[in-house]
């Protein structure tokens, strides 16, 4: 086994580094307005001087490593990678479902009926699967509604179920 440093580049290398350049440009452009720069104090002790100094090399490195990445990238290896990286975008989709679903099903129905569909779309199938999904969905709410005492509102479906049930569905799930 070699101790050699590979020349290899990895797929996703140049859109992180075109990712990384953006971030550092920006910062630096932000930096005259996040920073006193005082009159009559000399430049290493400016409060902004070292702020100013990594961000350059911050940008400097950045773009050298952009262009080392630019030459030596193959663009199809790149645009499937991404592609990888824009699926995991389908679970910030669901989560904002959730969250959309809770104020109106309530927690214990959103979470109950998330877990089940999360557990089916990951390809879990198998009632036992399904089960186990339902089941720690209903300990998670236990938890967090009784254990930890989080203070989630209830959901606009309780509205409709009475009185009695009503007040302990919403101090309790």
């Amino acid at each position: 086994m070699s101790d050699k440093p590979s020349n290899k580049v990895q797929s996703g290398d140049l859109v992180f580094a075109a990712i990384f350049l953006v971030f550092s440009v920006f910062l630096l452009s932000q930096l005259p307005n996040q920073v006193l720069w005082l009159k009559k104090v000399k430049l290493v002790a400016q409060p902004g001087f070292w702020p100013a100094a990594s961000l350059i090399g911050m940008v400097g490195f950045g773009l050298a490593h952009f262009l080392s990445r630019l030459r030596l990238s193959d663009f199809r290896r790149e645009g499937s990678e991404m592609a990888v990286w824009a699926k995991s975008l389908e679970f910030a989709v669901w989560f904002m479902a959730y969250v959309v679903v809770v104020p109106v099903v309530g927690y214990l129905g959103a979470t109950l009926v998330f877990s089940l569909l999360l557990t089916w779309r990951m390809g879990y199938r198998r009632p036992r699967m399904l089960l186990a999904s339902i089941g720690t969905g209903f300990a998670t709410v236990l938890f967090f509604k009784t254990m930890l005492s989080v203070k989630i509102p209830g959901g606009m479906v309780y509205e409709y179920l009475p009185n009695a049930w009503r007040s302990f569905m919403i101090l309790n799930f």
